[in-house]
């Protein structure tokens, strides 16, 4: 079904012409792109205002330059999220203007947006290891059209750091707040401050941190209100939830 068609669609639903349940039936049925390794949801920004988004952990290079090159006939942006240096040098063959963040681990094709508001997604983390996946949060927030602002290594170990810079924390509409090892920082930020917090658990840490999980049971049980927790390492997940608090 083409775009034209989907809002006809959704025109006769507004109308009355279509029932909510026939609509449904459609809409399970529309079409996506079958290139043998992947099923391509070619409406999913038309059903969610953002398109599909590549996953590169585990793919090869080869599978992953193939989605680039399939997603570039009827996607604006294209992100690409868990990407190695390798997973970009194939997407650049087919796509030589794609473009790589080292440290975020993304790849990026096309223009990014100009910001849609003046709300700040504030981007908090513990300790300077947990830069990548903050990256991974401010990327996405910017690529969908959303302001950022980045504070670094303001974590619980040196808490006066997270005081100096609470003023301009504040200020923002959402707040991501990454941190590995045990975790604190989330309950902290979500006690002081009167918007939403996105916790992201790193899987930075010491044995005892078990890769994350200990900061991720930290933050499910954190005692302060407010408080949302993505998984390990989703910078991306929380970069995409802060958007639609946003919106």
């Amino acid at each position: 079904m083409e775009k034209d068609k989907l809002e006809q669609l959704l025109n006769d639903v507004a109308e009355g012409k279509v029932g909510t349940a026939e609509a449904l039936q459609v809409l399970k049925t529309l079409p996506y792109d079958d290139i043998g390794i992947a099923k391509i949801d070619k409406h999913r920004e038309l059903r969610t205002g953002h398109s599909e988004v590549i996953f590169c952990l585990n793919k090869t290079p080869k599978q992953v330059a193939q989605i680039v090159k399939k997603m570039t006939e009827y996607s604006k942006l294209i992100i690409g999220t868990k990407a190695s240096p390798a997973h970009y040098e194939a997407a650049r063959e087919v796509v030589p203007e794609a473009k790589y963040d080292e440290d975020a681990g993304m790849i990026i094709v096309g223009e990014m947006p100009e910001p849609k508001s003046d709300k700040v997604i504030a981007i908090v983390t513990a300790g300077t290891a947990d830069i990548p996946v903050a990256r991974e949060a401010a990327l996405t927030a910017q690529s969908y059209g959303h302001k950022t602002k980045e504070y670094y290594d303001v974590g619980v170990a040196g808490i006066h750091r997270l005081f100096d810079k609470l003023d301009e924390i504040r200020e923002a509409n959402v707040i991501i707040a990454v941190a590995g090892m045990e975790g604190a920082l989330a309950s902290v930020l979500g006690g002081l401050v009167d918007v939403p917090v996105i916790a992201v658990p790193t899987s930075t840490g010491y044995g005892s941190s078990q890769g994350g999980m200990a900061a991720l049971l930290a933050m499910l049980n954190s005692c302060a209100l407010g408080v949302s927790v993505m998984n390990i390492d989703n910078g991306f997940g929380a970069g995409y939830f802060a958007c639609k608090i946003n919106r």
